[in-house]
């Protein structure tokens, strides 16, 4: 009986993403396997910027395929796509996105009369989280099914607005530049006011006057910071440089919700050294970071810029502004000042903080092939090449033992030092061409407990179809998949793991895969 006196073999885990056994081929070529739609567009929606161009699909192509499989889940399976949408837009981190599925979401049940699972008015609420945001998808929804709005849409518009819109809001987000303002989003879905804010009736009418009678339009007394916005809006200019020297002056401009892009206009003059140290204060944190090289060529003083890298580098400011690491990176690498870089570094390195400690060994893959310089949105200079970099070496930073590698056509170490800067591990990374991961693989692979692979997963060279055919079946491998192309580069299943996006959620399911569980998509878990 001594046969049956052994360690248990590694339960076999599995995790959400699932392949469905068809084989496609990806757009370099090689054999690749086929997701199933839940899959497909998870992986898809995490690193989607909507009507982004990427190597092989333009923004037209994406944003159907995502539209598709939105309107068909939202038939088939409302529970799971309620799910996601509403995570999408929170710990997800994807705006546009989630706006726009959840318009299509709704459309395609009416459309197909569906009424079962999550109502179509709580999913337009869920994804509502900033308040220019009703005015978004209103306009989403009438630039592409017309001025006509379903009931859903407008009380879960209604919902949102008796939530996010009050004075400072009404300030900085109601302006001549957007299609939508306050006052045609409530012309639209008519919300009563909250009746635990009192003064919110008093506000809707203020908007609705700020829209149709701007001439006559007064703020009403009840609400403190539109009071204070139009005294300043009265003071000739000639006399409103002054304000900014006053003891009082960055109180007076957040006591009157002035933000840093509405002050040259007010000043209708340079935004100059005095204007931005009068309105940094009040400046969200992400605001400073967007702002460094204004900040440098104005001169803001010493004293000034160490209290802007104080916040930038806090702990809980990073945590609060749920940003992405890759939005620390392009800052640093177009901050000119020096002064900033330590502390957009600290920046990084907390936004990175989950990222799992692995124990064992470990042998990191990160894809630097061609297809992944394109940028990630229109509005950023970074690529996904870097974001996969800098995931890659926070990786083997915090592991106990890693070997990092970079790979394309060919395949080298990358080496780093414990307690490294993972920005100057960056620098070691280069362009490698093609996407030849078997090989890298193959190459690379020396016994580790573990694979991790940061690509697009559109290898060009693998004709069996899984990279990691060749490792023993005991051996996870997990792949994060930075572009959500439809073809994947291995089949999912025991100990084949594939994640989309650089959040906390993907480095929860590492944590609980590790610890002998199987793991759900993130909002489920």
């Amino acid at each position: 009986m001594a046969r049956f006196n052994r360690k248990s073999p590694p339960p076999a885990l599995r995790s959400p993403v699932r392949t469905t056994g068809r084989v496609l081929r990806t757009h370099e070529g090689g054999r690749g396997a086929e997701r199933d739609e839940r899959s497909e567009l998870f992986l898809l929606a995490v690193g989607n910027f909507v009507s982004q161009q990427t190597s092989y699909e333009d923004g037209a192509a994406r944003d159907d395929r995502f539209t598709a499989l939105v309107r068909r889940l939202a038939v088939s399976d409302p529970e799971w796509t309620a799910g996601l949408l509403g995570w999408l837009r929170g710990e997800g981190g994807m705006r546009t996105a989630s706006l726009v599925g959840a318009a299509e979401y709704v459309q395609a049940r009416l459309a197909a009369g569906a009424t079962g699972g999550p109502s179509n008015r709580q999913v337009v609420a869920s994804v509502l989280r900033r308040p220019d945001e009703p005015g978004e998808l209103l306009g989403y929804w009438t630039r592409t099914y017309g001025r006509a709005l379903p009931k859903p849409v407008k009380r879960g518009v209604a919902d949102a607005v008796r939530r996010l819109y009050h004075g400072a809001s009404l300030l900085k987000y109601d302006t001549a530049s957007k299609g939508y303002r306050f006052g045609d989003v409530l012309n639209l879905v008519h919300p009563a006011p909250d009746p635990g804010r009192p003064e919110q009736g008093a506000l809707f009418t203020y908007a609705l006057d700020r829209r149709h009678r701007p001439d006559t339009a007064e703020p009403p007394a009840s609400i403190g910071v539109l009071v204070a916005h139009r005294a300043l809006m009265a003071l000739p200019v000639a006399e409103r440089r002054a304000v900014l020297l006053a003891p009082d002056g960055a109180e007076r401009l957040a006591a009157a919700g002035m933000t840093w892009e509405a002050l040259a206009g007010w000043l209708q003059g340079p935004m100059d050294r005095a204007a931005w140290e009068a309105v940094i204060p009040s400046m969200g944190t992400m605001a400073l970071v967007r702002n460094l090289r204004n900040f440098d060529e104005a001169g803001v003083s010493d004293e000034v810029a160490a209290r802007v890298a104080a916040r930038i580098g806090d702990p809980a400011e990073v945590a609060r502004s749920r940003q992405f690491p890759f939005r620390y990176l392009a800052a640093y690498q177009h901050a000119p000042s020096l002064r900033w870089a330590y502390p957009l570094e600290q920046a990084l390195g907390h936004s990175l903080a989950n990222v799992p400690a692995l124990s064992g060994r470990t042998l990191i893959l990160v894809d630097r092939s061609g297809s992944m310089w394109g940028r990630l949105s229109d509005r950023s200079q970074l690529n996904r090449a870097d974001a996969a970099a800098v995931f890659g070496a926070a990786l083997a930073l915090r592991a106990a033992d890693a070997d990092l590698v970079q790979f394309g056509t060919g395949s080298a170490p990358v080496t780093y030092r414990r307690g490294e800067s993972v920005l100057k591990i960056l620098e070691r990374f280069g362009n490698l061409g093609g996407t030849n991961t078997t090989e890298a693989v193959r190459r690379h692979y020396r016994g580790h407990d573990r694979v991790l692979i940061v690509t697009d997963e559109q290898a060009a060279y693998s004709r069996h179809g899984d990279p990691a055919a060749s490792l023993p079946a005991r051996v996870p491998v997990y792949t994060w998949n930075l572009a959500g192309y439809r073809a994947g580069h291995a089949p999912s299943g025991p100990q084949r793991h594939t994640f989309g996006g650089l959040t906390d959620a993907a480095f929860r399911m590492v944590s609980l895969l590790e610890a002998g569980r199987d793991a759900d998509w993130p909002w489920a878990a």
